[in-house]
């Protein structure tokens, strides 16, 4: 049962002291008004989170009774305020009425500023928010060649109108929802009404209840609670920084989730193959952004294939090798006293510990460390007899062919499962490859997001769909039925 505001202020503010203890930074700040200033009221607000007291809250109460009263300003009464707002509710700033202080908690904690008036049984509460966030720029994770450089920001409204921008259609709807735990950080969700899978939509949103139970920090803990499989390496959602990559996913029928103090957006539900696939594909000519997208398929194999590819062919097939060419690999093993597999292992630990160390260190000299230590330490393995120059070279082109990868939790999936690869090459040769490649593909035929098969249309088979998943289709392509309608009306 909510506790109800009371009629007297010491008891109002008896509840929000000890439910607000040791908090520093709240304000309660005491007003005296009406006939010899004997009514009285306060105010509470968080400081941390409210604009500077440029706008005096009550003062603006006070005045929107008296543009409707006749009369000084020591007349105004706690009745006639509470008579006003019961009978207008009508403010230049943004206030609504609250009646339960848990209520009025939850607003304070949400940078309102809610004001309580001896002998009124409600309170005013005013929008004041005022928290700073970083300005709309270029995307940091999404470098762009051609297209569209604007990117989020951590305000969840900010966003959100930035995606009304591109989308101007009632059809786009957002749902709003607080997480639970002692956060209660807002979590928003849009889809493009006509264009998502109702199914889907439903499943999605049956999943979204769950965030009532717990702390939302960051846009990865949805994707922890909503997806099919936590325990497959492969990412089941895509990420995004970016507002037009949001639109162009809400126009295919995507739900697109976003949460406040984040600028990264969920893209849901993710398939295989738009995993593969660039924004940019859309903004270059038909045949070069063709010849890219099979590029990055090739790297997408390279990535995951040619370490443990290299280690079978070397070690148990070496007939299917060029003779000349086999003959320089045996030399430039000649006195490395690891195996082919041990080898490998300490190159690509190197190779993702360079990486790593790329990633967290100052920006500026992150990557002098990456390429400097790269240099260092392969000329170095390969002087000290530990790595040979062709180990080198196959993990160095295994790393740039995972760097060409759009979505850098895809990347890492193919990092995770190239040792158990290594390890099976071992062991096995190429009957080995075959069991991992088969395991491989047996998960991502099974494996589903919010319901929907993770290889479609490869599986279920869409000829249709996975032409244009594999090769991208002229964008004329789009405007054709737009183009025939208009074509048919001047016939006619």
């Amino acid at each position: 049962m909510p506790t109800k505001v009371a009629t007297s202020i010491e008891a109002n503010a008896r509840i929000l002291q000890h439910t607000f203890a040791s908090c520093g930074d709240l304000r309660m700040l005491p007003w005296q008004f009406g006939p010899n200033m004997k009514s009285r009221a306060f105010s509470v607000y968080f400081d941390t989170i409210v604009q500077e007291r440029s706008a005096n809250y009550f003062r603006h109460t006070m005045q929107s009774v008296l543009e409707q009263t006749i009369g000084a300003g020591e007349a105004v009464t706690p009745g006639m305020i509470a008579h006003y707002y019961a009978q207008n509710v009508a403010s230049e700033q943004p206030a609504f009425l609250v009646e339960d202080m848990e209520h009025a908690v939850s607003l304070v904690l949400g940078g309102y500023l809610v004001i309580f008036i001896d002998g009124w049984e409600k309170a005013i509460a005013y929008m004041a928010a005022d928290v700073p966030s970083r300005e709309v720029s270029e995307s940091v994770t999404e470098p762009v060649v051609q297209g569209p450089r604007e990117s989020t920001v951590d305000k969840l409204k900010i966003n959100i109108g930035m995606i009304r921008a591109r989308i101007q259609s009632p059809k786009l709807k957002t749902r709003y929802m607080r997480g639970g735990g002692a956060s209660r950080t807002m979590v928003a969700y849009a889809y493009l009404e006509g264009s998502v899978d109702p199914a889907v939509l439903k499943e999605f949103a049956d999943r979204m209840e769950q965030l009532k139970e717990g702390d939302v920090l960051e846009t990865a803990y949805v994707e922890s609670v909503i997806e099919d499989n936590t325990w497959s390496p492969f990412p089941q959602f895509r990420y995004t920084e970016r507002t037009d990559v949001a639109a162009a996913a809400l126009l295919g029928g995507k739900i697109v989730v976003l949460v406040e103090g984040t600028g990264s957006l969920l893209l849901c539900p993710g398939l295989f193959f738009e995993l593969l696939q660039s924004p940019e594909d859309y903004y270059q000519r038909t045949l070069v952004a063709n010849a890219i997208r099979w590029m990055r398929m090739t790297a997408f194999l390279m990535a995951l294939l040619l370490p443990s590819l290299y280690i079978a062919l070397s070690t148990f097939h070496t007939e299917l090798i060029p003779t000349v060419l086999l003959l320089a690999v045996l030399d430039s093993r000649e006195g490395i006293p690891f195996p082919a597999f041990v080898e490998a292992f300490i190159m690509v630990f190197f190779f993702e510990l360079l990486r790593e160390a790329g990633i967290r260190l100052p920006r500026p000299v992150g990557s002098a460390v990456s390429i400097v230590g790269a240099l260092v330490v392969g000329e170095a393995a390969i002087n000290a007899g530990i790595a040979s120059p062709i180990m080198v070279v196959v993990i160095a082109l295994t790393g740039i062919a995972s760097f060409s990868l759009p979505q850098y939790n895809f990347a890492i999936a193919l990092r995770l499962l190239q040792i158990p690869l290594m390890a099976l090459a071992t062991m096995l040769g190429g009957f080995g490859l075959m069991i991992g490649y088969l395991l491989i593909w047996n998960h991502l035929a099974r494996l589903k997001s919010l319901g929907v098969p993770y290889l479609r249309p490869l599986a279920p088979w869409n000829a249709g769909q996975l032409a244009d998943s594999a090769a991208r289709r002229p964008l004329s392509s789009r405007f054709k039925p737009h183009a025939d309608r208009e074509h048919a009306t001047k016939r006619s």
